[in-house]
């Protein structure tokens, strides 16, 4: 009897897990608690990384179950989100919108109280924006990927604005450069950040709508750039965005965000960011796509990375 139970316990935990997309939301909030560290006039303090990166995960894993929940027929309908527990009937429609709008409010709560309102009000909305907008609009026509590059983007903001306390780039506030030097900052950080994530999703969402073009065409989902499918059309734009993300890449160097070194990486990463759209626009195939969507995974990781390393 207590082995069914822990094992009945550990299955609903599972189920939990799956629902928020842990791993998704995972990369979603290491973005947003790398740009916290990033802001000048934040040093490293465990207890305030530990509550934005809860914070971060309760927004973002209640984004993500309300749109589990709401595409549970759709999600039903295809073969890697069939075993999804609201789509597959483990878990209620009721119990997964409890779970959604209790974490979510716990999210924005601790980001008001122990970070700063303005934080608070973007998380709300980046939430909304996804849960309330792309998600209905991924049925209706592909310029959902733009929208949804919004909220998959302010986590950028929401961790600097955590730090700063400011939204308008115009504003100013004072940092510590690495060498000790207090120095006036444009709030400019926080846009900038929000610039490379936001670019960055372009070729990482059509390479993913690419490798899984069957199963979304299953479900009705209209997330390629072209309606006749991944067509070379499709490949360029991939392509474009690509390039767009290099000369953006160059902008943290060029104000005072990071140093030389994040530079260099940065602008190897984002070539070969174009490289990889360019061998996809060659070749057109799934196994290019499946290139360039893992290529944008390693991407985000390493960027965000450089930048905290190296930061001014």
């Amino acid at each position: 009897m207590p082995h069914s139970v822990s094992y009945t316990l550990a299955s609903k935990v599972k189920d939990y897990f799956i629902l928020i997309k842990f791993t998704l939301s995972f990369m979603v909030v290491f973005s947003c608690v790398v740009c916290y560290l990033l802001a000048p006039n934040i040093q490293f303090n465990l207890a305030s990384v530990i509550l934005l990166f809860f914070a971060g995960m309760c927004v973002t894993g209640s984004a993500n179950a309300i749109n589990q929940t709401v595409e549970r027929k759709t999600d039903a309908l295809m073969k890697r989100t069939a075993d999804r527990p609201v789509a597959a009937g483990r878990m209620t429609v009721n119990e997964a919108w409890t779970f959604a709008i209790i974490i979510g409010a716990v999210g924005i709560a601790v980001m008001w109280y122990w970070f700063n309102f303005a934080s608070a009000i973007i998380s709300l909305f980046s939430l909304f924006l996804y849960a309330f907008i792309y998600t209905p609009l991924k049925r209706v026509n592909s310029i959902s990927v733009l929208v949804g590059a919004f909220p998959g983007a302010l986590p950028c903001l929401i961790g600097w604005v955590a730090g700063t306390g400011l939204i308008s780039p115009f504003a100013t506030f004072q940092g510590t450069l690495a060498t000790g030097e207090t120095h006036t900052f444009f709030n400019y950080g926080g846009y900038i950040l929000f610039a490379i994530q936001f670019l960055w999703q372009f070729p990482h969402f059509w390479a993913i709508a690419w490798v899984a073009h069957k199963d979304y065409q299953k479900a009705g989902f209209k997330l390629l750039p072209s309606e006749e499918g991944p067509t070379k059309f499709t490949a360029m734009q991939t392509v474009i965005y690509s390039m767009l993300m290099v000369p953006v890449g160059m902008l943290p160097y060029y104000f005072d965000i990071s140093g030389i070194l994040a530079f260099w990486i940065l602008l190897l990463c984002n070539f070969w960011m174009v490289y990889v759209s360019i061998n996809l626009v060659i070749k057109m195939n799934v196994a290019a796509a499946r290139k360039v969507m893992f290529s944008s995974y390693f991407y985000l990781m390493i960027v965000f990375l450089a930048l905290l390393l190296d930061k001014v």
